[in-house]
């Protein structure tokens, strides 16, 4: 198919897919005359990870092309794209302060007290902490129960998303879901838990209850 029909078959418009292609996201096609290049389906299911990456994940073209050369190691484990795609979504901005060494050692003990394999550097540590001491700007200092509610809404979560992996044969779109569900799960997460705030604070402050949360 021509550049005009890849575009049509991604419902993707035709500048943005010479965009990908012109930053190094989307692969060459096959060359079939001078000035003319022949594409498949393996473009079209490329130019809507790419979308999904900038558009709905919102990765700078940068970390989206860490992610696909990541996924593109066909030699290397899962593991790797699943790691590049944790670290471009947490890589902190730059109006992001570094989190006290007090919180990151916090979160570090909580989840080795709940028996997670971590690692020191996985961005997920940083922005836990960074989330501590936010808090801590409020004078709210949340207890362990407190956090340890989020840890098992967390773990629960994950283990939702490595168990989806594995009703996927082919190793593409093993990782394309590692990869997407990564970038696509935290909006999912905050959209919920949003979602069962309204709920919850229904239950424990019914309208015209002025006297606090229910026990």
């Amino acid at each position: 198919m021509r550049i005009s029909e890849l575009a049509q078959e991604a419902t993707t418009p035709l500048t943005a897919v010479k965009y990908y292609q012109r930053e190094g996201l989307l692969p060459a096609g096959e060359k079939t005359a001078p000035n003319q290049s022949s594409y498949d389906d393996r473009h079209v299911r490329r130019v809507r990870l790419v979308r999904a990456l900038l558009e709905v994940g919102g990765l700078s073209v940068a970390a989206a092309r860490e992610v696909l050369a990541a996924l593109d190691a066909d030699d290397a484990p899962l593991a790797v794209a699943f790691a590049a795609a944790q670290h471009a979504m947490s890589s902190p901005r730059a109006q992001d302060a570094a989190p006290t060494p007090a919180s990151r050692s916090r979160v570090a003990a909580l989840t080795a007290a709940a028996g997670w394999a971590t690692t020191d550097d996985n961005p997920g540590l940083d922005a836990a902490a960074r989330a501590l001491d936010g808090l801590g700007t409020i004078d709210f200092d949340p207890s362990d129960d407190y956090l340890d509610a989020y840890l098992t809404a967390a773990a629960t979560a994950a283990r939702a998303d490595v168990q989806a992996l594995g009703g996927r044969r082919d190793r593409d779109d093993v990782a394309e879901l590692m990869v997407v569900g990564t970038v696509l799960g935290d909006p999912l997460f905050a959209g919920l838990r949003r979602l069962a705030h309204e709920h919850v604070t229904h239950d424990l402050f019914p309208a015209g209850d002025h006297d606090g949360p229910r026990s």
